[in-house]
């Protein structure tokens, strides 16, 4: 079973990832889920935004850059939208990564180093018509032909954040899916 290290979204901790998370859990997985907002949830992006904004969007990223530390080597790290600048991050340079989970957001490979890593499995997800996503998906491609490692799945639809079963924008065919596609992941790394 993996150990996976899972940043929330812009809009928190929500119930959400944290059923999504008991969801990896129920299914075997050991997975931690730091609150980089202490507990604060917003009920849209810009009032997360203009929070992290104001909490500074670098020292965030630090902050969930040291959750990591403390954990043994071998981590999966996973996040959901701007979670993912972090998990990303942190497969890209920590020694031992054993994978990682990109979802709703892809940056560039050249963002933490000039190639992903070798024998660092990822899957990348989003929604076609995701406003956000669609900024990052040349960036998804980009990175799935530069390694055999990784996989892009892209789901029918518009809504950003849609494996977040307590918001909106929770799209419950594609999620399910989505989380069919992470279990097979976690049991294959």
């Amino acid at each position: 079973m993996a150990e996976v290290l899972l940043y929330h979204h812009i809009q928190g901790l929500t119930d959400g990832v944290r059923a999504f998370a008991d969801d990896l859990r129920q299914a075997g997985h050991t997975v931690h889920t730091p609150d980089l907002f202490d507990g604060r949830t917003f009920a849209s992006i810009e009032e997360g935004f203009g929070f992290a904004r104001d909490k500074g969007l670098d020292a965030l990223r630090e902050r969930g850059a040291a959750a990591a530390d403390g954990h043994a080597p071998g981590l999966v790290y996973a996040g959901f939208s701007f979670g993912v600048t972090i998990a990303q991050r942190l497969a890209q340079t920590r020694p031992g990564a054993r994978g990682a989970l990109l979802m709703d957001s892809c940056l560039p490979v050249s963002e933490y180093g000039e190639a992903w890593p070798v024998g660092v499995p990822v899957q990348i997800h989003g929604k076609e018509g995701d406003e956000f996503f669609d900024e990052d998906l040349p960036a998804a491609r980009e990175l799935v032909g530069s390694t055999g490692a990784a996989e892009l799945f892209v789901y029918p639809g518009d809504q950003h954040l849609f494996a977040d079963s307590s918001l909106d924008a929770y799209d419950p065919e594609a999620s399910r899916l989505l989380l069919e596609r992470v279990r097979a992941f976690l049991a294959s790394v």
